[in-house]
């Protein structure tokens, strides 16, 4: 689930709060480089394992289109997964799928200067989400079946949301988290045991956040159980009434909307899209665009960049199906959304880690650039995050 993007509608949060933080990443006019974040580590089979965050010029206008301006090494068993900015967009947050620790980056010293944020009771950490008054974060532990809740200026956890033993209400293989401050909830999606990837899970959650406890758990298949769908990510629509968000089913490959009903405080589940019909699967990453008209979902195998037409939300249109390669997963949208810049590798698997990144012009609907200075050492990347523009190459 969730990285930024270069425009406020394409915040990997993707909640409505969210969108205004992103507000400080965007300039006026596009940039004569466009840098990005991308954490990467060796491709299946390389020697000697490495990982490292690179900075690197996507803009493919740019005279250093396609290099890395900034590198900086991983511990080699760290398994860096998603990068996020905090609220304020100083801080970058780096979650670990081997190490129980978050690192967390002063952008404004980046490379050079971070903070190691020990959570010993998160294993596998994937996504976090952030509140609005800029007090909490809250991170899901894949491994743990829970989610850590941190204090967002010390860093610090500072409570554990997990299960109580109740059998209709719990946090199973947690992926996705999002928090909607709005309606005080939070939801978790049930991905797959990291183990072995095989016993995938076919349920979210919804948590009240004032009180962390678990209110409901809902299956979202209509087969039988177990149905290994799979939901992975989260997204509300921004400045939808009433609000409503989407949720992708990775293994299912289907699409569904969760509806917040305030007459009874609780959601209305239904699918609305089957990428089966597509010849796709394993969709993924999602975004918007500023008019909120357009949902983009990016699926795995094949790689490709999806663009919706979602003036009904529950009768997605697809519109265009743009190819990539092998693994597409996050994305950036340029400033000026001329470019959509698609990074493909999910999780190294075989036939989803290409290594590239795949720049889309969405005026022509085609890749128009590639980034391989990964993909040609050896390496292939995790996620792509937009810098803020006050940071330049030679800073």
């Amino acid at each position: 689930m969730k990285c930024h993007r270069f425009t406020r509608a394409s915040l990997r949060a993707l909640s409505l709060s969210a969108l205004s933080a992103l507000s400080v990443l965007v300039p006026a006019t596009a940039s004569a480089e466009l840098l990005a974040m991308l954490n990467y580590e060796s491709k299946v089979g390389q020697p000697n394992r490495r990982e490292g965050i690179a900075v690197i010029d996507v803009d493919p206008n740019s005279p250093t289109f396609n290099q890395i301006v900034k590198d900086t090494p991983l511990p080699p068993d760290f398994v860096a997964h998603h990068i996020y900015y905090n609220k304020d967009v100083t801080k970058a947050y780096v979650t670990s799928l081997g190490h129980t620790e978050l690192y967390v980056y002063d952008l404004s010293k980046f490379p050079e200067e971070k903070t190691v944020v020990a959570v010993p009771d998160c294993k596998v950490g994937e996504d976090i989400t952030f509140s609005d008054d800029r007090k909490h974060w809250y991170l899901s532990c894949m491994g743990s079946n829970n989610v850590i809740v941190g204090d967002a200026r010390s860093d610090k956890p500072i409570a554990t949301i997990g299960n109580d033993g109740a059998s209709d209400k719990f946090i199973k293989y947690p992926h996705g988290v999002m928090l909607n401050d709005e309606l005080d909830r939070i939801f978790v999606t049930s991905t797959v045991n990291p183990n072995d990837l095989n016993d995938a899970g076919e349920t979210v959650s919804v948590i009240q956040a004032s009180t962390r406890k678990i209110l409901s758990t809902h299956k979202l298949s209509y087969k039988p159980s177990p149905s290994g769908e799979a939901p992975v990510e989260i997204a509300f629509i921004p400045h939808r009434k009433p609000q409503i968000a989407y949720i992708n089913n990775m293994n299912g490959g289907a699409l569904w909307t969760a509806t917040w009903r305030s007459e009874t405080e609780d959601f209305r589940f239904q699918r609305v899209f089957d990428f089966a019909e597509t010849g796709q699967s394993i969709p993924l990453e999602m975004g918007f665009n500023e008019e909120v008209d357009r949902l983009y979902i990016t699926t795995a195998k094949p790689g490709a960049f999806n663009i919706f037409d979602i003036a009904d939300p529950y009768k997605p249109k697809l519109l265009s199906t743009i190819p990539t390669a092998g693994g597409a997963h996050h994305f950036v949208l340029s400033p000026d959304h001329r470019y959509a810049i698609v990074q493909n590798s999910f999780i190294n698997l075989p036939e989803m880690d290409d290594g590239s990144v795949s720049v889309i012009d969405l005026h022509q609907n085609k890749v128009v650039a590639t980034v391989d200075v990964l993909k040609k050492a050896g390496l292939t990347p995790n996620c792509i995050i937009a810098m803020p523009n006050w940071y330049k190459s030679d800073h």
